[in-house]
């Protein structure tokens, strides 16, 4: 037996060595920032998913160019070490911001204890420092229908409710040289941007050229100056062009790669700020629904009024959410609590989560996000601050003895009547890397779990307060926010 245990005990470390010596694999770029995503900040915080392989300990070689030969004055080379979990990161500093408003290439690769480097994972990001500033100005427009020049599901193009973003058109294959997807909208409205999403993972299908017409009677076609594409090498884009009206959109795809062209989504948007939403005149809590169709993800409304029967609920959509908005409510809130969704932030037009961000930045009243909301009170002060933890904490997944332990970092109201550590239901796969200046950690497991603004009453828990299951003990969090705002309005 003994002699086996140490045949074994040497079969696995030479099945190590063996591994190892193989050097390591290839990074992962998707994390944040994905690619072509607008980046808001100069100074941005680059994650990646580790690669797999290589002997440890592993480092990492980063470098950045506005050239894709990697090789231009503008290069900047970096090393890091590689952190532990699945994710590593480097922090552009502040005395060497990058250049704005310009398309930057970025790629890594791992270096093994042995000296072994991998390949190069290659990717490219854009900074716009101003893009997120303001509210966008943009509001949705809706198709009531969509019709294909061929292909199954064309009404996956225009479901807004799969936050998911995993349903898709594809032209039947092989695939002509033109293939068209016409919008109906009904009646004629004025468009000025259109976003286009295809899938990620898989370049097969993505548009490489195409443009849009415009029509009012669905026979007659006009191109749409500037909205257009050529030679693109990406899963989304975002056309602006000088407003059109039209009841007919259509697209049509001249060049493509693989087999036949695929796409998610379309969204057109028209300029103007959303309406103001009735209004109660009793006191009432906004709930803003983060879900890629408006809504909250959990039955966050309703929780709200059993904790808290006093208080009637509003909810608006998060696109329709701006300082504006606020500033024309007639009766004002006792408080605003931004809700989670379960969408992957690489594959939305995240423009259009702005308008929060003013709330986040200026409101004078209390608000608490949670889950994706807490994480909004870090994408107001710059995109990448959050990012993909390269696994999904679901807490109903796990057992008992293995879901996520919560420790209270510093004390505060919010957290009366919570034990530490707690558990409390988890379900996402993005977390807050890091805060601006204006935020501290009051709550961590092996990452933030709840944050609070050190100048007003801003609260953002990573955990869901509102979920009831049994190993919940996170429930006061929610009360205790509620009548924090409840006694702030009688002041």
């Amino acid at each position: 037996m003994k002699k086996i245990s140490i045949s074994i005990l040497m079969l696995f470390c030479f099945l190590s060595t063996a591994i190892a010596s193989d050097g390591p694999g290839i990074p992962t770029l998707n994390t944040n920032p994905s690619l072509d995503v607008i980046v808001t900040r100069t100074t941005p915080l680059l994650s990646f998913k580790n690669a797999e392989g290589g002997a440890l300990p592993k480092m990492y070689e980063v470098e950045l160019d506005l050239s894709d030969s990697f090789k231009s004055p503008n290069l900047r080379k970096f090393t890091l070490p590689e952190s532990n979990g699945l994710v590593s990161a480097l922090q552009i500093k502040k005395d060497s911001p990058l250049i704005n408003e310009k398309y930057w290439m970025w790629r890594v690769r791992a270096v093994d204890a042995n000296g072994h480097k991998g390949p190069w994972a290659v990717s490219k990001f854009y900074i716009d420092s101003e893009s997120d500033d303001h509210y966008s100005g943009f509001q949705r427009v809706y198709p009531k229908s969509v019709k294909t020049s061929s292909g199954s599901n064309p009404e996956f193009l225009i479901d807004y409710s799969d936050a998911g973003l995993n349903s898709q058109w594809r032209a039947s294959p092989p695939g002509p040289n033109s293939e068209w997807i016409e919008l109906d909208l009904g009646e004629s409205k004025e468009i000025s941007r259109i976003w286009l999403l295809a899938e990620f993972e898989n370049t097969d299908g993505w548009l490489t050229d195409f443009h849009w017409l415009a029509s009012n009677d669905g026979a007659n076609w006009n191109k749409i100056h500037n909205a257009k594409m050529t030679n693109s090498n990406t899963y989304r884009s975002i056309l602006d062009f000088a407003p059109h009206k039209a009841r007919f959109w259509r697209l049509k795809i001249t060049k493509f790669k693989g087999y036949a062209p695929a796409l998610n989504e379309i969204m057109l948007f028209t300029q103007g700020q959303p309406e103001i939403p009735n209004i109660p005149t009793q006191p009432y809590v906004l709930v803003i629904g983060n879900q890629r169709n408006g809504f909250t993800f959990t039955r966050l409304a309703e929780r709200i009024s059993e904790l808290e029967p006093k208080l009637a609920v509003v909810q608006i959509p998060f696109w329709k959410a701006n300082m504006a908005m606020y500033n024309a409510l007639p009766n004002k809130p006792v408080a605003i609590i931004l809700s989670g969704n379960n969408a992957n932030y690489n594959e939305l037009p995240m423009f259009e989560y702005n308008g929060e961000y003013e709330l986040v930045r200026e409101a004078p009243i209390p608000i608490l996000g949670i889950c994706a909301g807490c994480q909004m009170n870090a994408f107001a002060y710059g995109y990448t601050r959050v990012h993909s933890m390269g696994w999904s904490d679901i807490s109903a997944m796990r057992p008992e003895q293995n879901r996520t332990k919560i420790n209270i970092e510093i004390k505060d109201y919010i957290f009366k009547k919570v034990p530490t550590p707690f558990i409390a239901p988890e379900v996402h796969g993005w977390a807050i890397y890091s805060l601006s200046n204006n935020y501290e950690i009051i709550a961590e497991s092996d990452y933030i779990q709840a944050i609070r603004r050190k100048d007003k009453m801003r609260y953002g828990v990573q955990f869901h307060p509102e979920i009831k299951v049994s190993y919940n003990q996170a429930i006061p969090v929610l009360k205790n926010f509620l009548k924090m705002a409840l006694e702030r309005a009688k002041k």
